[in-house]
C-alpha cells in the first residue's frame, strides 16, 4: 500500500491517509500501478511515475556519467481530461489572498507577465478525485507551496494545516 502512496505522490495526488510513500518502489511496479489508477479513473494522463523513479535512482548514483541526451526527441500526442473551471472562483480565491501565499504566508515570489503577483490556485481536494470547483476547496500558493503539496513528504501536514488556518476551507 505504501508503493500506491508513493505512485500517487509522484502523479501530483494525494496519498493513502496514514501510509507513508515507499521510497523502493520499481519502475515497472510503478507504471503498472500508475496504468491501474488511469484506467479506474477513466481518463487518458500523462503517464510520469516510472520516469520520475528513473530519474531518483540516477541521481543518487555517485559517478553519474555526463549523458549524451537526445537533440531530437519524438512528441507524442495524447488526449486528456482537463476540468471546465469557473474563473470567478480562482479570481476570488486571489482577490481574498491578498497577494499572500495562504500556506507559507509569505507574499507572491514575483509579479506575472501582466504585473500582477504571481499565486497559483490549489484544490485543496483535487478536482481530479471528485473535488468542487468552489471557493471552500481552493487556495491560492505561491509556487513552491504547490510543488509540495503535490509533491512533498509533508503535503498531508500542509493540507492539514490548511484546513485548520484558511476560514473558507469546507472538508467534504
Amino acid at each position: 500500500m505504501q508503493n500506491i502512496s508513493y505512485i500517487l505522490s509522484l502523479m501530483g495526488r494525494s496519498w493513502l491517509t496514514g501510509l507513508k510513500p515507499a521510497k523502493n518502489v520499481d519502475a515497472d511496479v510503478a507504471d503498472r500501478i500508475e496504468k491501474l489508477f488511469t484506467q479506474l479513473d477513466g481518463q487518458k494522463a500523462v503517464a510520469v511515475a516510472a520516469f520520475e523513479i528513473a530519474v531518483r535512482e540516477g541521481a543518487r548514483q555517485k559517478n553519474l556519467p555526463k549523458p549524451n541526451g537526445n537533440p531530437s526527441p519524438k512528441a507524442r500526442r495524447i488526449a486528456i481530461t482537463q476540468f471546465q473551471r469557473d474563473t470567478a472562483v480562482k479570481a476570488w480565491v486571489l482577490r481574498q489572498a491578498g497577494e499572500i501565499c495562504e500556506c507559507c504566508e509569505q507574499p507572491a515570489p514575483f509579479n506575472g507577465a501582466d504585473g500582477l503577483p504571481y499565486l497559483e490556485l490549489h484544490y485543496v481536494r483535487q478536482l481530479a478525485e471528485g473535488g468542487a470547483d468552489t471557493v471552500s476547496n481552493a487556495v491560492a500558493l505561491c509556487p513552491n507551496c504547490h510543488r509540495e503539496i503535490h509533491h512533498g513528504a509533508n503535503a498531508q501536514a500542509l493540507t492539514a494545516w490548511l484546513y485548520d488556518n484558511v476560514a473558507r476551507l469546507l472538508r467534504d
